[in-house]
């Protein structure tokens, strides 16, 4: 009945209703005065380009040159020094020598300045005193929360606002894209090519060095900026991971990100790397990253554009199937190439529509897809085939070719196709081919929101990344299967913990085979049963103990590659052949690397199962931490590389996605007349060595191989771990990119009526018991939340409550309060407690929601302390909230627990803030 309202775009579903925040950024790209700190007359000089570029612009603030050798700029007031300035300006723009611009920030924070761009080039890129410096202006900055872009940049333009603080020749056209680059000179090459291809901006900014406004701060600016419908991006280096992932993965679902990032090539990145002063990680791992948060990459710049325009006006393909209709077969043949070749597909056409095309087709029609209705084609019979073909089925989106030919009439069918610009769920692209007599065509389908694209072999490329964009947000957003109780419940933490720690206490790094098994049965992996021989005759007497037949490895400290030194023997079936095969690991050990690394052997059971050899590993990537890899294993796994690489941690649906990413998986799912091997339970397997890796902070790498999967069973016959090293402070330890899911935040808690109740943090997995949550609440609580009448078919909706559900844990946490029937067992949601940090700011919101029958039970008040709290933990400055006025329960809350409320009678509405 009472609990809480916070209507930000946080509770997934709606905007904030009372009025959009003012954040740090809009004083960068909204200024209304501005201080160019180097302006200067002398001419092609950047201090005058970039004052003059102000002017002309059409800018209507106030400009404030800084010169201290001059009266005026270019008929402007000038002022010796920043702080001459009489009023102060929202924006800085620095254009002076490295040296000085510690101290001209310091001046703009005591000022009060908001907002500057640091133009100047000659930081970290030149070493060590350049890095010095950016350490100096940063902590100025820090004492206000002054926000900077650059340093080593164009500047930034705001076409809508008139305003162009760059030195680039032009100012970019308004329009819906956003625009990032850390490349300052393909800024302007990119501003040259949109003023001819007619491509507007809502923002275009040149990022430079990433100081301290980096992607995730514009992507989650440019996400809230009503005015921007997609965002492109030109990056070198990602700085930040974890901050770019983050705003990513929030932003990708409701706008599109499409990101061009060179160094696929050893050579490449060495380029970029120059060029920053930075480092640029394995492409392999970015391009994991970037499915994982439904980022699309693409490989040219007239494709990063592509993807802009196509993904704001068309809606996303269901899958991959494509339906093609041309009155040429060459193009089309060209499209199908292009189409496969990048792993999309061509639809197969329905009976039915077959029937239906074939009345009113030709005879020579290609009576196949793609639909080639011969060159004179006229545009009804465009507009006719385009019809059928799109109510197919099979169909998951339509491109239409046209060739200009004697017959044909580019710019009437064009008008034709324009009722099925908007087909529901699908969508529709074109390819005019030509130049002047497709012209016209093309103006009016792009007037109609439907791309076009002068090659079909470039339509067919946006539409296989239309696909993969889709897959990567429904893998990100699907629901996973519930999960497994052993996956939470079976998991030894503690068993896990004191295994590495005795290893690091020996002052080793490296664990045995047989401490690596045990990590791995402590994750509830399971391991095929090993025993330590430290003498022959141990290793007969274990052997016949396990049963012949069996298998001899070597123990050791100090080698994990035991194939390598001659260090496993298979299949021996009797005592003679035990004593025989601890001999030969022996010698060769002896032999290779020396007697000391003999520690005996150990001794497994010979597993002989109708299966597949995978592996399943993780290694540290130098920028995104700990990555995943899954593939096929055995001692030829780099000879095949087939393979797949994801980020931690994963949920069932990320972990089957990892796997039909490679070739061993359509094996695994049966071929041949051999049965399918458990896939639910790999899936398992995955998510609970993801739970290892993240939760284990101290491995450097693990890896299972073979990890032996079969219909019946699944076995990790071999295992390797090792460690950081051992003065590696704990601090430095690398950190997963992807927040791993807080253990900490999970506690019993019992109500006032002595109830126990599991408070935990939400997981993907409980969408249907939100659903369930949801049936409980009356109109009087759904209206105190969400400040508006919503109704339930609303609430859980699928879209809706991913939202919900899959928490970024370093953006928000919500806590449910979990209860669970003595006799059913059944699990029932009673509250929800949501702790969201805000755009821009060190600040966060809470929101809370409890089932009717379950409140003056002392839950909402429990929830919001232990939000408060989470909000402690993790540095937040404040806690803040709305409530309506008639709320008057959780008006009492807030004061019970410690909040300042003001009342804001514009909103109808409680302001509820608590400092930390």
């Amino acid at each position: 009945m009472y609990k809480t309202l916070s209507p930000s775009s946080q509770s997934g579903w709606t905007h904030n209703l009372l009025r959009r925040q003012a954040q740090p950024l809009d004083a960068i790209f909204a200024p209304k005065s501005v201080a160019v700190i180097g302006a200067t007359e002398t001419v092609n000089s950047v201090g005058r380009t970039i004052l003059e570029n102000i002017q002309k612009g059409g800018y209507d603030g106030i400009i404030y040159p800084v010169n201290p050798k001059r009266p005026t700029v270019l008929g402007l007031p000038a002022y010796p020094n920043i702080k001459a300035v009489p009023t102060k300006p929202d924006l800085a723009i620095i254009i002076t020598p490295p040296p000085t611009v510690p101290g001209i920030i310091k001046d703009c924070v005591d000022m009060g300045i908001e907002g500057a761009v640091i133009i100047s080039a000659g930081f970290k890129e030149i070493g060590a005193p350049g890095v010095e410096l950016e350490r100096q202006i940063l902590a100025e900055a820090r004492r206000s929360g002054m926000r900077i872009v650059g340093p080593n940049c164009l500047g930034v333009m705001s076409p809508l606002n008139k305003f162009n603080g760059t030195f680039a020749a032009d100012m970019a056209r308004p329009g819906s894209v956003g625009f990032i680059s850390q490349s300052g000179a393909l800024c302007t090459a990119i501003l040259d090519w949109s003023l001819q291809e007619n491509v507007g901006f809502s923002s275009f900014v040149s990022l430079g060095s990433m100081l301290d406004v980096s992607w995730g701060d514009l992507i989650y600016y440019l996400g809230d900026d009503p005015n921007t419908k997609s965002i492109v991006i030109y990056m070198e280096t990602i700085g930040d991971a974890r901050a770019f992932l983050s705003a990513a993965r929030e932003v990708s679902l409701t706008k599109p990100i499409i990101v061009i990032k060179p160094g696929r090539t050893a050579a490449a990145a060495k380029a970029a790397a120059s060029h920053t002063g930075s480092l640029t990680g394995s492409d392999e791992v970015l391009e994991a990253a970037f499915r994982r948060v439904g980022v699309v990459r693409v490989d040219t710049i007239s494709e990063l554009f592509d993807m802009a325009e196509v993904l704001s006006k068309q809606p996303r393909p269901a899958g991959p199937r494509l339906a093609i209709v041309t009155n040429a077969g060459g193009p089309s043949v060209i499209a199908t190439d292009t189409l496969i070749g990048s792993g999309a597909q061509l639809a197969e056409l329905t009976p039915e529509t077959m029937k239906a095309l074939n009345a009113i087709l030709p005879p020579t029609w290609s009576h196949n897809n793609p639909v080639d209705i011969i060159g004179d084609a006229k545009p009804e019979l465009y507009a006719k085939t385009v019809d059928i073909v799109s109510k197919d089925p099979n169909t998951d989106g339509l491109l239409v070719i046209l060739t200009p030919q004697a017959m044909t009439d580019p710019t009437a069918t064009a008008e034709c196709l324009k009722p099925y610009a908007h087909i529901e769920g699908k969508p529709i692209i074109a390819s005019w081919m030509g130049a002047r007599q497709v012209a016209a065509g093309e103006d009016i389908l792009n007037a109609a929101s439907i791309p076009t694209f002068k090659y079909p072999d470039r339509a067919a490329r946006a539409f296989y990344y239309m696909c993969r964009y889709s897959e990567d947000l429904r893998s990100l957003y699907e629901t996973p299967a519930t999960a497994d109780e052993s996956t939470y419940k079976e998991i030894d933490h503690a068993k896990a913990s004191e295994i590495i720690a005795t290893v690091r206490k020996a002052g080793r790094t490296i664990l045995t085979e047989f401490e690596s098994k045990e990590l791995l049965a402590a994750y509830g992996i399971p391991v095929v049963e090993t025993a330590i021989a430290t003498t022959e005759a141990n290793a007969v007497k274990l052997a016949a103990k396990i049963g012949f037949p069996v298998v001899l490895k070597l123990y050791s400290e100090t080698i994990t590659h035991k194939t390598d030194v001659g260090g496993v023997q298979l299949n021996l079936r009797t005592a003679s052949a035990v004593r025989t095969a601890w001999e030969a690991i022996e010698t060769s050990v002896t032999k290779k690397v020396g007697k000391e690394h003999f520690m005996g052997v150990t001794v497994q059971p010979m597993i002989k199962l109708e299966g597949y050899e995978l592996i399943v590993g993780s290694s540290v990537d130098s920028q995104f931490g700990p990555v995943l890899l899954f593939g096929t294993g055995g001692q030829l796994v780099e000879v095949f590389k087939d393979r797949a690489l994801g980020l931690p941690p994963l949920n069932a649906t990320l972990a089957r996605r990892m796997m039909e990413r490679t070739k061993i998986f359509t094996a695994l799912k049966g071929v041949r007349g051999r049965k399918a091997t458990n896939i639910a339970a790999l899936e398992q397997l995955l998510v609970r060595f993801s739970q290892l890796v993240v939760e284990q902070p101290w491995i450097s790498e693990v890896d299972i191989n073979p990890l032996l999967v079969s219909a019946e069973r699944i076995y990790a016959l071999d295992g390797r771990v090792v460690l950081h090293k051992l003065d590696t402070p704990e601090d430095h330890l690398p950190k997963s990119a992807i927040r791993p899911y807080p253990m900490q935040y999970v506690s019993i808690w019992k109500t006032k009526k002595k109830t126990p109740v599991l408070i935990r943090p939400i997981r993907p997995e409980d969408e249907t018991l939100m659903v369930k949550f949801h049936e409980t609440l009356s109109e009087e609580s759904v209206y105190h939340r969400y400040f508006n009448s919503l109704k339930l078919s609303q609430r859980v909706a699928h879209d809706r409550l991913t939202h919900i559900c899959f928490n970024d844990y370093d953006r928000e946490i919500a806590l449910v309060a979990e209860y669970r029937a003595p006799k059913t067992q059944e699990r029932r949601i009673l509250g929800v407690g949501r702790l969201s940090k805000q755009h821009g700011v060190n600040e966060s919101e809470f929101s809370i929601l409890i089932s009717d029958e379950w409140q003056s039970q002392g839950l909402g008040t429990e929830l919001l302390k232990r939000l408060v709290k989470i909000a402690a933990g993790e540095k937040h400055d404040r806690v803040t909230g709305h409530i309506l006025n008639d709320n008057h329960a959780m008006q009492h809350i807030c004061k019970a627990v410690g909040f300042k409320l003001t009342h804001k009678p514009e909103d109808g509405a409680w302001f509820a803030e608590y400092d930390l």
